[in-house]
């Protein structure tokens, strides 16, 4: 399973890595299903089936972080994933969770770059929890459409501009 360099370098204690479904421990995949579960299905009280077909495509990646406790094993502790649109070309960031104990480190700014880094030219959408629109914003994100309900959560389309304007703004 790939790492992903990233500048600058994640805290320590902490591994980026990423993969398809099909090169997954089934530790690891457990840990990313069960974080996904405690986050969305428990604490955001939104009972659906997380784990859908769009999990074991072949053009999917699994993107988290793990963290090293002291003697114990690697625990995932943030994941994302980034599926490959209908149309071939466009990117889509989602279940986008992070364990409670691990929020406020900046994690998931580390995740969302190495997806970002990963779509190369690739436009990419997500739909964003709505309080998090300035969070992604942050990002380069644009709101791209009518706020939603998503189990009962407000959501808002977003799009990050093309690879080729991408580098343009750097």
């Amino acid at each position: 399973m790939p790492s992903m360099p990233l500048e600058p370098a994640l805290p320590t204690g902490y591994s980026l890595l990423h993969a398809p479904l099909a090169e997954l421990s089934g530790l690891t995949w457990h840990q990313i299903s069960r974080l996904r579960q405690d986050v969305f299905v428990v604490e955001q009280d939104c009972p659906y089936p997380d784990q859908d077909s769009r999990d074991a495509e072949p053009a999917t990646a699994h993107l988290w972080i793990s963290s090293a406790a002291p003697g114990g094993a690697a625990r995932v502790v943030a994941t994302l994933r980034l599926l490959t649109e209908p149309d071939g070309v466009t990117r889509r960031i989602g279940r986008v969770a992070t364990a409670p104990e691990h929020r406020g480190r900046g994690l998931m700014g580390y995740l969302l770059r190495a997806a970002i880094q990963l779509c190369g030219t690739a436009p990419i959408v997500l739909d964003a929890q709505a309080h998090l629109e300035g969070w992604y914003g942050s990002f380069g994100f644009v709101k791209n459409g009518e706020e939603f309900l998503e189990d009962g959560i407000p959501h808002v389309p977003m799009r990050l501009m093309d690879g080729a304007a991408r580098a343009q703004r750097r």
